[in-house]
């Protein structure tokens, strides 16, 4: 059964990409007047390193979606800035594993208030029970297309 009788506006990737760009936005915003030399992009790299520190460049581009270019030049800026350091694999040189530093784990507490609160700020009048459909429907529609 078709269920894509939707105008423009509606459709799902338009609408979670306005809600997506809304949120990464006053997110940045709210980096930024807390005085954190952080981007959004940085912050989803970082939210993956403080769950399992040490992870290949390899598998940060699969669990954030980015393309091995994207990734390199993200962790380059990270590395300047003292967030981040590659060490090549003890096992295979070829591979780099990706560290975090002092700075970006004293970081993490607060970023992720910020995070939090900036997404609280967008859930405003959404009750937790349209939350858990929203996610339930979008997560069929991933999985119908992955």
């Amino acid at each position: 059964m078709a269920n894509n009788q939707f105008k423009r506006g509606e459709l799902y990737g338009v609408i979670t990409g306005m809600a997506n760009t809304a949120i990464a936005r006053r997110l940045q915003k709210n980096f930024r007047q807390s005085g954190l030399e952080l981007t959004v992009e940085q912050w989803s790299v970082l939210v993956h390193l403080w769950k399992e520190d040490g992870l290949s460049q390899q598998e940060l581009c699969n669990r954030t979606f980015r393309d091995k270019p994207s990734i390199t030049r993200l962790l380059h800026n990270m590395e300047k800035q003292g967030l981040v350091q590659r060490v090549s694999s003890k096992t295979d040189r070829r591979i780099n594993k990706i560290q975090l530093t002092e700075a970006a784990r004293n970081m993490k507490d607060q970023s992720t208030t910020i995070a939090n609160d900036t997404l609280n700020d967008g859930l405003e009048g959404v009750t937790k029970e349209e939350v858990e459909v929203v996610k339930k429907v979008l997560q069929q529609v991933y999985d119908n297309l992955k």
